[in-house]
């Protein structure tokens, strides 16, 4: 995979306008873009059908929680605006993530249209083991529990799983080649690592296995921004 394909750039703006302005600024150097809930909630689906129409890709990221049978319409939802790739949470549980993964492979084959590649996400990156074990009850190392939700998401029929890069490493190792890793937590060297406590290089998440890297403020707030993008695309180059 190309540098250009593996970096999904996060839009993390409000307004419509600010989000397009990303989108062009950034459409001849990244293929896809993600569109978070505080950019969705603000200015909805037309935002998705504004950067289909510069070419490019969306992950949704949504991190769809309820009950099956609402998560499933979500699903399809997602699946009719064309988007790339969306998530779920895979603390809904087996009987959720299924019932996404089934909705959505039925309606892919029955529209004759790329299915989106649905993933879920594991723990969040900004929850270290102590709010693991102390906020949320969970008494299992960190590893454990991603292993153990990743496990449910692979079962359950989803394409992968957003992870830590701390993690990817161990689900590599589990799942195999197929199935994908999405990290967010990416932070260079020389960017400030802001509200993420589980962090990583992008280098090191590549290489600890890491298919898609998501990255936002360490590159738009940067004073040169495409020459930020341009320093992590070199620096996974040869990997």
């Amino acid at each position: 995979m190309e540098p250009r394909e593996r970096i999904i750039l996060a839009l993390d703006v409000s307004e419509y306008e600010d989000a397009i302005d990303v989108v062009r600024k950034f459409r001849g150097h990244i293929d896809t873009f993600k569109i978070g809930s505080e950019l969705f909630t603000s200015v909805g689906p037309r935002i998705i059908k504004e950067i289909h129409l510069m070419g490019k890709k969306v992950f949704l990221d949504l991190k769809f929680h309820d009950i099956p049978n609402t998560v499933a319409k979500s699903a399809l939802a997602a699946a009719k605006l064309g988007v790339f790739m969306f998530n779920v949470h895979t603390l809904g549980g087996f009987a959720m993530m299924k019932h996404a993964a089934e909705t959505l492979t039925r309606f892919s084959l029955e529209q004759n249209i790329d299915r989106p590649r649905l993933i879920g996400v594991t723990i969040l990156t900004s929850i270290n083991q102590d709010a693991l074990r102390d906020e949320l009850s969970v008494n299992v190392r960190m590893n454990t529990q991603v292993k153990h939700l990743a496990g449910l998401a692979q079962r359950a029929g989803l394409d992968g799983v957003v992870a830590s890069p701390e993690d990817a490493e161990m689900i590599r190792s589990r799942f195999g080649k197929g199935f994908l890793i999405v990290t967010p937590g990416i932070r260079p060297s020389w960017a400030a690592m802001d509200d993420q406590k589980r962090a990583m290089t992008p280098r090191k998440a590549v290489q600890m296995g890491a298919d898609y890297l998501v990255i936002g403020r360490a590159v738009t707030s940067q004073p040169d921004p495409i020459g930020a993008l341009k320093r992590i695309e070199d620096e996974i180059s040869d990997l």
